[in-house]
């Protein structure tokens, strides 16, 4: 299944380094007539970090998209799609998604689609994703209507329990998960 002309609800969270090739593809998908909608958690909507400034991300993603970043809950709650992707979502997100906490805009987005069984694309950025957060990432491979975009260790010398997703499966593992598929291989 192509993505022209599906309403793709993408959401960022904050794993800040991820965001300029996130962006980049985003780019890719509009460039194929995806119709994208732009959700940002509040901490990826209002931090400045050393991989950028948040207004210069805002500013980025509303331009190509020709949108508002939504960013209160009660937004992302009524904006559905024919998918969700979240990517990068965060080790916290993880989390509190795998213990159905649905307390930030991307979360609640997650909440109205797989309460409508749309699927729920996940490019899992996190430090924790192979020690404490690796139960999490676990329970969510067995959830319905969720799928993920291939992952693989970060910097297995200095970082050695981060996991991080691949960029350029983002398009692909949209594909597949509006077709209800896990893409494959999930490990990289």
């Amino acid at each position: 299944m192509k993505i022209k002309d599906k309403k793709i609800v993408f959401a960022l969270t904050s794993s800040f380094y991820t965001f300029k090739n996130t962006i980049s593809e985003m780019e890719k998908i509009i460039k194929q007539k995806g119709n994208v909608i732009p959700i940002m958690s509040i901490d990826a909507y209002t931090t400045n970090t050393k991989f950028g400034n948040a207004i210069d991300f805002i500013n980025k993603i509303e331009n190509i998209t020709n949108r508002k970043i939504i960013y209160d809950e009660r937004e992302a709650e009524e904006e559905e799609g024919d998918i969700l992707v979240i990517c990068p979502c965060s080790g916290n997100h993880i989390a509190k998604l795998a213990s159905s906490i649905y307390d930030t805009s991307v979360l609640s987005s997650v909440k109205l689609h797989l309460r409508n069984n749309k699927p729920v694309l996940l490019g899992i950025a996190t430090k924790d994703g192979l020690s404490t957060n690796a139960e999490n990432i676990g329970k969510l491979l067995n959830s319905k209507n969720i799928f993920f975009i291939p992952f693989a260790q970060d910097n297995p010398i200095t970082k050695p329990t981060s996991l991080a997703f691949s960029p350029k499966y983002i398009i692909e593992s949209i594909e597949y998960a509006l077709e209800y598929k896990q893409i494959q291989p999930l490990l990289l």
